[in-house]
This record gives C-alpha cells, structure tokens and sequence, in this order.
C-alpha cells in the first residue's frame, strides 16, 4: 500500500500522521510505503528525519521517501493525504482584519464569514492543481483532506474534479468529550450521531452504550438551565434558541452567523491584542529538539487524535468500524433538509466494503435554515472560481450574514484581490 503525504513539513500536521502511520494506527497495513511531499525542502528534510526515528521507536516496518515534486510521489498511490497551506498566519490575520477595517463584525476568519472566501480562493489554487495531478497519476487514488475551510474545498474537489475524495476533521471529537464531562459517562461509551456541515454540525443522538439509553434530553436540559454548567456563551443560546448541541467551540461555530461577535469579542485569539508582550523570540519546534536528542521521541509519539489512518486501515477489513463524521456530498439525501450538491458531515461505516455514509433524516428546520444558506454561498463561490467571474465573489460576500453593506463588500473585494494577488486566482 502506498500512502502519500502532501504537506508533511508541517510541525503539527505532519507530526500527527506520521505518528499515526508509523504507530498503532496503522497496524495491520503490510508493506505500507509513506512518500512525504512538501515543497519546503527544510521542512521535509526535518520531517523524513524525525519520521526514520519514529519508524524506530515504534518498529514500524514502513518504507519512507519524500521529495518536494508531488508528481514523483503520486504514481501507484493508494491513498493521498493533504492539509495544505501557504503564508498560513499572515494571510489569515489579513483574513480577519481587513475585513474588520470595512464594518464587517466577524469572528476568526479562517472558515466562515468573508475571511474565509480569501482563505478558500487560496486553497483552492492549492488543491485543485493537486487534484488534477491524482487524476492524471494515480485517478484510483482516495483522497483524504484536511485542508481548510473544509465544507468549502471539498465541495469544490467534488464538484470541480474527477477525483474520489473525503474531508476529515476532528471537531465532532469535541463534542463528545463535552458530552463525557457533563453526563459523567466514559467517552469510550459514548455513541455520537451529529450531523451538518464542517465546523457547524449539531447533535441528533447520544447514546451511552453501556445501557442503551438516550443522553440527549438530559445533556441539552443541562446546557440550557443550569448555568453553572461550564460551556461557552454562544454555544449555550444556540442551545436555547434552537433545541441545538453543536460544535462547542464559540470561535468556530461563531463564524456562521451575523450575531456571534456579541458574544466572543472581537480580538483575534492569535494576535498580539490577545498575549503579554515579553520581547521572547517564538520557540524552537519540538521536532527539531527530538532530532537533536534534547526531547525524547516517546514525548512525541502519540497518536494524533485524528482518523486518516484509521480510516485507511478499516478499508482494509471486513468489519465495519463506525466513524463518527466524514465528509461527503449529500447524496440520497443523507441529511434531508439541506441540499444534495452540499458537502455534509455525517457518520458513516468504514469496511473493505467502502464507505458507506449514514441518512440521518432532518436537522432541525430553523437551523438548518442557517445552513442552507452556507450551503448557497459555498455553491456560489465554487461557481465563482470555476467561471473566474468576479460578480459571483461579490454575491459570495453579500450572502453572507455578517456582510451589511453593498460600498464595502466592493470594497474589500477590490482590496484583498490586491493584497493577496500572489495566493489567489485572476478574476474578471
């Protein structure tokens, strides 16, 4: 089996799959050749170095190679896994403030609101040539992505490619461990059923498979009365307001709708209006200490948390394993009130068989109002890019809920195309 890598100089992404591929994860994978791919030459050479002690550490006997041509890596890929990215924090500050300087009162900027039309625009220069390579090399491949915004590029990828593909994320994950806290149940027992797009899904079911019995009356009664339950604010009012668990992450769930910034503020958590000026340099990665034998690799080894390679590895058995969000178009529908061309998150079963995503029925209507519209405005920017039709951007930025004016969507339009002109496509 072949599995490659595309973006594996990245300290914590390739770190984590690496760990993943070389660890418990992926037992059971024989003759499992790893092809890492980044065009950072010192970062991949950094990353296939700390991948050789991991491989020992772990008695992995995994073949690995890197280049920094990703067409040299693709021929005979099984599977190909990405979380790509470039100028990833300066960018994303531009993401965030310049919309800020226009009146828009958004929140983080990376996956919703219009931030996140730029940082999809970048993404997608990035993966769809990627895309157009796996046609062409290895068209049998699965892709596996991690690259964000996720709802955006996937449905992108799936709309605009021949290439089979799913989008993977970690974020129901946070869900189910609030679930484990408040209703004091192992999280090893927890059956989640969520449902929705990337980033802004909701629970429909929380079993505690001990018992068989439904928590999730009790853990949304918890959430929507008891104040002294330990949840953030904005997660609480969607509870109250739409019978709703989603995402309990403010920043994250926030950056769908128009209201959120009521309720996180308006710094942005990863500049400097966020941390003690101290004059200290950033740090020294971790990896690069590994490699210098001042940090065991064993601190390092873990696994990641993610379910790439687990994914891999149940398509290699017969039975199935239940995965608790993946990625895909709403084909049947899966999801009934949301649009079959959507790119939704749902459970699915993972076996030799494939994966086979499960029909969840309705979310909740007034919700899912809100994600209809994500889903028009996802659909209206994929069109955008496919045409280079720069009218569509605009009507991408006006549907949007934190967008209140026609002068400075135009304007910011005009601004961002100018700044970013080196990340991002031409339009018309």
């Amino acid at each position: 089996m072949k599995i490659v890598v595309i973006g594996a100089g990245s300290n914590s992404f390739g770190r984590g799959v690496l760990a993943d591929l070389l660890g418990e994860p992926a037992r059971g994978l024989a003759d499992l050749e790893v092809c890492l791919v980044d065009l950072n030459p010192q970062a991949l050479d950094i990353m296939t170095r700390f991948a050789g002690l991991l491989k020992d550490h772990n008695g992995s006997t995994a073949t690995i190679t890197s280049t920094t041509d990703r067409t040299e890596a693709l021929p005979g890929a099984d599977f190909v896994i990405t979380a790509v990215s470039i100028q990833r924090m300066a960018l994303w500050e531009q993401d965030f403030r310049v919309p800020q300087a226009y009146g828009v009162k958004h929140v983080l900027g990376e996956n919703g609101g219009p931030g996140a039309l730029f940082h999809a625009l970048r993404s997608f220069q990035l993966i769809i040539p990627i895309c157009r390579d796996i046609e062409r090399l290895c068209p049998d491949a699965l892709l596996l992505n991690f690259t964000n915004p996720e709802a955006r590029v996937l449905h992108t990828i799936l709309h605009l490619t021949g290439v089979r593909a799913i989008g993977l994320c970690h974020g129901v994950f946070g869900l189910q461990r609030l679930a484990a806290r408040l209703l004091e149940i192992p999280e090893e027992h927890i059956e989640l059923t969520s449902a929705g797009l990337n980033h802004i899904f909701c629970a429909l079911s929380i079993k505690d498979t001990c018992d068989g019995s439904e928590q999730m009356p009790r853990m949304l009664k918890m959430v929507q009365e008891d104040e002294s339950v330990d949840v953030p604010p904005l997660y609480r009012e969607l509870a109250r307001i739409y019978d709703v668990l989603s995402y309990p992450s403010d920043d994250h769930i926030g950056e769908y709708f128009g209201f959120a910034e009521e309720f996180t503020g308006r710094k942005w958590h990863y500049g400097q209006e966020s941390r003690p000026v101290t004059g200290e340099q950033p740090g020294e990665s971790v990896i690069a200490r590994v490699l210098r034998g001042e940090v065991p690799i064993a601190e390092v080894a873990a696994p990641s948390g993610e379910i790439a390679v687990s994914v891999i590895a149940a398509l290699q058995r017969e039975e199935p394993m239940r995965v608790a969000a993946v990625n895909l178009l709403n084909t049947g529908p899966l999801i009934d009130n949301l649009p079959e061309s959507a790119a939704v998150e749902v459970p699915a079963l993972v076996s030799r068989s494939g994966i086979e995503p499960l029909a969840v029925g309705p979310l909740p209507e007034t919700f899912a109002a809100h994600l209809r519209l994500q889903c028009d405005i996802v659909a209206t920017l994929t069109e955008a890019y496919r045409t280079r039709e720069k009218r569509l951007l605009l009507r991408a930025l006006l549907l949007d809920p934190c967008m209140q004016s026609i002068r400075n969507a135009r304007a910011l339009l005009d601004d961002m195309l100018a700044l970013q002109a080196a990340y991002l496509p031409e339009f018309q």
